[in-house]
């Protein structure tokens, strides 16, 4: 029996989700991982002809045909809600909100009832969401939630280079100025433990081993420079090792992120979004994948954004999107 194929949302529709869906397809038709995409089909299909995109459309009505439609076609399963959508590339509107979270919703449901086997997210824009009745801050938080309430960790993962690079920010979409208030030990042991049980069972590492930042230059040195790494992160390095982590740090997150340094981890705990995102990006902008960890189900999304400002001039690179729906798969196929 085939596998169950990969949901992908639609994503913000004035952004480039449309686009590198339909380029993913365009390089993924003859090996796979076969998806398809909740959007519609006539909004697709034009978008393909306005940019000159030698994708075919094929609407399917339920997951289990897209197997068979995917070496022919990109399979489209119809989202009500974006029947009558009025989209001008690069120009989001909150009109298109219900959509968008039809679309997500739709595929949580699918990925949970065990229709689709993972859950690829297009990127949305946040702001527009909110303005559109969204009560969460992004994807990470909505799917905890639509999970039960699960407090989900975010991971940026690119997987190609040697050794590999993985990320988890403690804080998230937290201001940088409000960050050494939000920072807690708890926070700090949550995210760790919930990294390394994924990569055990969604990567096969049999014995993580993580690193953890400081957050202070120099780590703080001994509490010369701030006082968070003994007050707040040395005892939560401390928490993991009694829990039979391997561990270490924290450390001076400017030494963590050179080839010879990720030798020595599997994945690092960072104290903020961009201490973790910036080695990630610099690494490799092009095929960075976020991951969401302690999920139910597996959900992975590009690792960038909707990016307005090249939407619908046809150049928005699918290296990401492809890298999600490959790790997609790849975690799934360990999970079951």
């Amino acid at each position: 029996m085939s596998p169950a194929p990969i949901a992908v949302t639609m994503g913000e529709p004035a952004g480039i989700g449309g686009e590198i869906a339909l380029k993913a397809w365009a390089a993924l038709h003859n090996n796979g991982p076969a998806f398809f995409i909740i959007d519609n089909i006539g909004r697709l299909a034009a978008l393909a002809k306005t940019l000159r995109l030698d994708t075919p459309v094929q609407a399917i009505s339920a997951p289990g045909e897209a197997a068979g439609v995917f070496a022919a076609a990109l399979p489209v399963l119809d989202n009500p809600q974006a029947l009558h959508l009025q989209v001008t590339p690069g120009k989001p509107s909150p009109a298109t909100a219900q959509a968008v979270i039809a679309s997500i919703d739709m595929a949580v449901k699918l990925v949970t009832e065990k229709q689709a086997a993972a859950l690829v997210t297009n990127p949305i824009q946040k702001a527009t969401l909110q303005a559109g009745g969204f009560a969460f801050p992004g994807h990470t938080e909505y799917l905890g939630h639509l999970a039960g309430g699960l407090n989900s960790v975010m991971m940026l993962t690119v997987e190609q280079p040697d050794p590999p690079l993985r990320v988890v920010p403690v804080t998230v979409h937290t201001p940088l100025a409000k960050v050494a208030a939000t920072l807690t030990t708890a926070d700090i042991v949550h995210c760790a433990l919930v990294t390394a049980r994924a990569l055990e069972t969604d990567f096969g590492i049999a014995k993580p081993r993580l690193a953890v930042t400081g957050l202070n230059p120099h780590a703080g040195e001994d509490g010369k420079i701030g006082d968070e790494e003994t007050r707040l992160i040395a005892p939560a390095v401390a928490q993991l090792r009694a829990a039979g982590i391997e561990v270490h740090g924290p450390a001076p997150a400017d030494t963590l992120f050179h080839a010879a340094a990720r030798k020595t981890y599997d994945a690092v705990v960072c104290m903020y979004h961009d201490q973790a995102l910036i080695p990630l990006k610099t690494l490799d902008f092009w095929r960075g994948v976020n991951v969401t960890l302690g999920l139910p189900f597996v959900r992975t999304s590009p690792d960038h954004g909707t990016a307005l400002d090249i939407a619908g001039r046809g150049l928005a690179d699918p290296a990401s999107l492809i890298a999600a729906l490959e790790l997609a798969a790849r975690i799934a196929a360990r999970r079951g």
